[in-house]
């Protein structure tokens, strides 16, 4: 990727993906980010230039920039996703540590966010949206959908599915086989040994319902 990166979210969260770009020698050409006392500053040197909707600087997306969208709250990472592919008919790109191990079998889509010490396994699937934490290990034939959020530390076992919009907390281990259904959530420090029905959250070793 050679065009410099457009971030929505100018957060903590973003300035992670500002370091990531930056150590990939990629240029952040600025933020967008909807609380208007963050316009006319700076983090770390890089403009807020406006809103997530400016049309001014969305134009720019699919021509001169990218965009990547670093918004933890899923709900809002989603509309920003939709605000892009309405406007510009562009997915955000990847923003991928370069410390990173990513297997060359494993599938990663659009949009990621893949922090340091990451550990992709064979065939695995990242699809798109998703935030990988911190020393996270994504293992072989596991699979993310769209939108899964997954914690510092955490282990996805091999086989593993992760449906679409799940949150899974920090140092939780979701052992091989498992499946997570759409929008349940997973405690921190959980041990996840029985599928979990859409919806639910679990806490514990061994995760039980709460």
């Amino acid at each position: 990727m050679d065009n410099p990166v457009i971030i929505f979210g100018a957060n903590s969260l973003g300035q992670a993906a500002m370091e990531i770009f930056e150590s990939n020698k990629i240029v952040v050409y600025g933020f967008l980010d909807d609380n208007k006392e963050l316009h006319g500053t700076e983090l770390n040197e890089i403009s807020v230039l406006g809103k997530t909707d400016d049309d001014g600087f969305l134009k720019l997306i699919g021509k001169k920039c990218e965009g990547f969208i670093a918004e933890d709250d899923r709900a809002l990472r989603k509309g920003i996703v939709n605000l892009m592919m309405k406007r510009r008919k562009k997915m955000p790109v990847n923003a991928i540590h370069n410390s990173a191990e990513i297997a060359p079998s494993a599938h990663i889509g659009h949009g990621n966010f893949i922090n340091s010490g990451v550990v992709i396994g064979a065939n695995a699937k990242v699809s798109n949206h998703c935030l990988v934490n911190t020393n996270a290990t994504i293992d072989y034939s596991a699979q993310l959908e769209d939108l899964v959020q997954v914690g510092a530390g955490s282990v996805v076992g091999s086989g593993a599915v992760v449906e679409e919009n799940v949150f899974i907390g920090a140092g939780v281990t979701i052992v091989s086989g498992v499946k997570i259904g759409k929008n349940a959530r997973v405690g921190a420090g959980s041990v996840v040994i029985a599928d979990v029905k859409a919806g639910k959250t679990v806490f514990g070793n061994p995760a039980k319902e709460v």
